[in-house]
């Protein structure tokens, strides 16, 4: 479901998957699916059978899009691979540099082939072909499975910290408040996180990420999701 930063698929499925970036993705999409159940709660009406319902729809949806998630993951690395393969191939049959210079570019950042003068760009091109012929197989390998289980993982598992409140908490309000009080500081040290991996201000980007997901939960709330 998430989009994550252009990686190479001759790269690995574990780097894919801890790429801060993604880790952020699938948790805070989590993080906003369980916050639209919490927080339709009433607060003047709530009652231990409302919070029974609300965790058990919490749950069973977050464990739905945690398998949608996984399996759109798989079809992505699927899909990016065999289109690396194609290329890879036009590559090794295709003699003209300028050709070649465009195929490439397909396959690496763009800033990369900027930079690359014609003896480089003649490196790269035989290291990648060479590569490529030993990255054969099937598309899917059993560490993109894995791989596709820490998606499932992080979209399921980040609904506990905010549902943990309504289990052990006898109080519906008080549970709902300390829930509300935990996902906000689980966006706030997201959006840290990814400030300080993208080198700019990451307090900002934790306030930010903080107001951004408020009202995304509002969003979602409000078109009934």
């Amino acid at each position: 479901m998430n989009e994550s930063p252009r990686v190479s698929a001759m790269e690995s499925s574990k780097d894919r998957v801890l790429d801060p970036v993604s880790r952020t993705s699938e948790i805070l999409f989590g993080l906003i699916m369980v916050l639209s159940f919490t927080c339709s709660l009433s607060v003047a009406n709530i009652g231990r059978e409302d919070v029974r319902e609300m965790l058990i729809g919490a749950l069973g949806c977050n464990l739905a899009w945690g398998i949608i998630d996984a399996f759109f993951y798989l079809m992505s690395v699927a899909v990016e691979r065999g289109r690396e393969r194609f290329l890879l191939m036009q590559l090794r049959s295709n003699t003209d540099q300028a050709v070649a210079r465009g195929l490439l570019e397909d396959i690496l950042p763009e800033f990369l082939i900027g930079s690359f003068s014609p003896t480089a760009f003649e490196d790269v091109k035989r290291h990648l072909l060479r590569a490529a012929q030993q990255s054969q197989g099937a598309l899917l390998r059993w560490q993109d499975f894995r791989a596709a289980w820490k998606v499932f993982t992080l979209v399921f598992l980040s609904t506990f910290p905010v549902a943990v409140p309504f289990i052990i908490l006898n109080e519906a309000e008080l549970a709902l408040r300390v829930s509300n009080a935990i996902a906000l500081l689980l966006l706030f040290a997201l959006g840290f996180s990814v400030g300080r991996y993208a080198g700019r201000r990451a307090w900002a980007w934790g306030l930010g990420t903080t107001v951004i997901g408020a009202a995304l939960v509002s969003v979602t709330i409000a078109l009934g999701g």
